[in-house]
Formats: C-alpha cells, sequence, structure tokens
C-alpha cells in the first residue's frame, strides 16, 4: 500500500501547448486496463533523456538512445513487456513500432523514441501495440495526463503525475509530468519511466545538460531495493510554445520548477514501493562532497538489514553504523560520526548518545515517515536520498510477478 501517496487529481495536470497524449488497451498484460501510450509534439519541439546504465539494456533503450540525435515528433509506451534479452529480435520489433508510430503521425520511423516496460526476456507482442495504436491517435488531446500516467503503471498501486506553474516576464510557463515506478528501483536509473514536459522553449543542448542535474537530484536519488533495471528513461521536452526564457535568472527558475516536479514524482515512486509501509529520507552532512555523502547515504538506503529493521520498528540501530563504516569513503573517522533519527540523537562521536532511549528510537519508527540525518564531520557537503523500508509484502510481490 502506497506511504501517504493519493492518486493526481486530474484537474491540476495543466496541459502543455505542444504536447499531445492518447492511450490504447492492447491486453499485453491485464484486459481491460490502458497499456499502451502515445504522445505526439509539436514541431520544433526539444527533447534529451537519461536511461539506465545497466549493461543489458532494453532493445527500446538503445534505439531511443539512437533517435534522439534527430528530430522528436512522437513518444511510444508499453507496459506488460519490457523487450529486454531479446536480442536483434527486440530491435526488430521496436522499429517496426516507431514505423508504425510514425506513419500514423506523420513523421519517420527514426523521429519516434520507443519505450517498454514489464516482463523480461519475453518477445514484444508488436502485433498487439501496432493494432492498438490507432485507437491511441483518436485518442490524442492535450489534457489526458492522468490517463497516460495510468497507462504506464506496471505493479504501481496509483498513477504518478503532477504539474506546477511558474512566472516568467513573457508569461506563465507550464511543467506537468508522469512517472511509473514501485520495485527493482535504485540509481542509475529505477525501473522507472518519467516524462516531464514545459512549453518553455530551450536549445536541445541545454536542455540535455538541464536533463542531467535534474536527474541526479531526483530520479537519481531514490532506491526501493537497490536493483536497476534494463529499461530505465527520464525524458524531459520542451515545446516552445508558451513564453519564452529571457534571463539566466528565468532559466535558473526553470530548472528549479523542473526539479521541484522531478523530485515530487522520485519520491511518488518511493512512497508506492513495492509493499512499502514507510518513506524515509536518508540526510548525510558534513562530507568533504556531495558524491562522499550521497555514497554514505546509499550505502543506509540500501541495506537490507537497516530497510527490515525499519518495516519491523526495531531500533536496531547499530545496523546503521555498520552501513556508514562499509559506505567505502576514505579516511573516515568513525570516532566522529553522529546520527540523529529525527530530531532525536541516537550516536554522538561513533557511540551511542547517552541521553537515547531505544522507546523513542522505535516510537519515531512507527511513524510512516522519518528522517535518519548522518553528520561526518570533515566537511561542509550534503546530500540525501529517499527510500522505503523492506517487508514481507515486497517478497511475496516480486515471488508473484509472473503468476
Amino acid at each position: 500500500m502506497a506511504v501517504n501517496l493519493a492518486p493526481p487529481d486530474p484537474a491540476t495536470l495543466h496541459p502543455v501547448a505542444g504536447v499531445e497524449l492518447g492511450t490504447a488497451r492492447a491486453g499485453l498484460k491485464k484486459a481491460g486496463r490502458r497499456d499502451v501510450l502515445l504522445i505526439r509534439l509539436a514541431p520544433g519541439a526539444a527533447v534529451a533523456g537519461v536511461f539506465t546504465r545497466n549493461r543489458f539494456c532494453a532493445a527500446p533503450v538503445v534505439l531511443a538512445k539512437k533517435n534522439l540525435c534527430n528530430t522528436v515528433r512522437a513518444l511510444v509506451v508499453n507496459t506488460g513487456c519490457a523487450n529486454a534479452g531479446t536480442g536483434r529480435d527486440g530491435l526488430r520489433r521496436a522499429r517496426t513500432v516507431c514505423a508504425a508510430a510514425g506513419r500514423l503521425v506523420g513523421c519517420r520511423p527514426d523521429e519516434v523514441l520507443p519505450f517498454s516496460t514489464g516482463v523480461i526476456l519475453e518477445p514484444l507482442p508488436v502485433e498487439r501495440i501496432v493494432a492498438a495504436l490507432s485507437t491511441a491517435v483518436a485518442d490524442l488531446a492535450p489534457g489526458n495526463w492522468a490517463a497516460a500516467a495510468e497507462a504506464i503503471m506496471t505493479t504501481d498501486t496509483v498513477p504518478k503525475a503532477g504539474s506546477v506553474r511558474l512566472a516568467l516576464a513573457g508569461g506563465e510557463a507550464t511543467v506537468t509530468g508522469i512517472a511509473k515506478g514501485a520495485g527493482m528501483i535504485r540509481p542509475d536509473l529505477a525501473t522507472m519511466l518519467a516524462f516531464v514536459a514545459t512549453d518553455v522553449g530551450l536549445p536541445q543542448p541545454e536542455l540535455r545538460r538541464m536533463t542531467r542535474r535534474v536527474a541526479a537530484r531526483s530520479f537519481n536519488a531514490i532506491t526501493v531495493d537497490g536493483d536497476t533495471s534494463t529499461n530505465d528513461a527520464f525524458v524531459v521536452i520542451a515545446t516552445g510554445r508558451g513564453p519564452r526564457v529571457r534571463s539566466a535568472r528565468e532559466r535558473l527558475a526553470l530548472e528549479a520548477a523542473i526539479t521541484e516536479l522531478a523530485q515530487r514524482l522520485a519520491q511518488a515512486i518511493v512512497r508506492d514501493g513495492e509493499g512499502a509501509t514507510k518513506f524515509v529520507t536518508v540526510t548525510v552532512e558534513g562530507g568533504r562532497s556531495e558524491a562522499e555523502c550521497r555514497r554514505v547515504a546509499y550505502a543506509i538506503a540500501h541495506s537490507p538489514l537497516v530497510k527490515t529493521a525499519f518495516f519491523a520498528s526495531d531500533p536496531n540501530l547499530g545496523r546503521i553504523l555498520a552501513a556508514v563504516g562499509r559506505s567505502g569513503i576514505a579516511g573516515l573517522d568513525a570516532g566522529r560520526v553522529d546520527v540523529y533519527l529525527d530530531a532525536l540523537p541516537v550516536a554522538r562521536a561513533g557511540a551511542r548518545h547517552p541521553a537515547y532511549r531505544e522507546e523513542k528510537g522505535a516510537a519515531i519508527l512507527r511513524s510512516p515517515e522519518f528522517t535518519v540525518r548522518v553528520v561526518l564531520h570533515r566537511g561542509r557537503a550534503r546530500a540525501s536520498v529517499w527510500t522505503c523500508d523492506l517487508s514481507y509484502e515486497y517478497v511475496r510481490i516480486n515471488a508473484a510477478y509472473r503468476t
């Protein structure tokens, strides 16, 4: 069950000029549910993306990265089948989907980006997807963001979507996005797909750099189970159909707005983590660099022992110190490390805090949301990652995923 996460209100999802979305039911996984999404972009839109670093990346990832070198006029997403571990046949099937989408929206096949999510090592049911695309084209509309969020779900319990509006000198800008993901989630990226669009115009090289920075502070700062999928993608679209950015300050404000929405979507993935009952922020302060702080935070957030203690509300918090100690940062002085649960001091100078009482720690761990804060006392950098607990339900969901 999702931790403090409700489905988005469609009325709060603002259309983005230059983006139309259509969904269809192809029967890829469950009868009667949306499982194909088509996104059509107006001419001139800039598109950038970051993708999984898994060396067994799926056929659609390979093809999408290649097609990003061209202008992009459409995106096609299917659930139910990852088209990963499928070799040359998988690439052929992904190209067939792009060709069919291109014919329907009036563009070249290499101007279409394909995305898939679902079971690995299964052939893509390309005939069903192609047959459903005409329905998706007929459904294209600027306001279909809520339906699009539903169409890309797999083990998600709720769709994930959001919007931000931003006042610029030339008018009000819109940023709207959707994401999916609940398990096989860790940095680089996750089993997640995310698509964010704005009506502001940006040159593609600038958009590419911005997308990487946004990903580092959102989708690459979450972990559910420490596993990296074969299909992950985070795509940002700038259509140029709205107000222009007129200054460096406005450019920074736009990036902040996109980051805010991306973090909201990324945190929604963690809140909807498979079997999750707790949403946990892990913050590491006083490091020599942000990368060092992230490394320590990930060591805590990935630890099955730490995560199962969170699930049980068991204040066995020496597990946190153990995770910090094995994080691998050079020259760590364990005798200077402090640990807090919310504002409660747990450890000081690498040892149990004299005032710490387990009943107080257990009370915090019973909350659906809390923060683990570690202070290294070796610099001024800080970083946060978001994670969840590891429950019986996580095992059940993944044991029964294909049945």
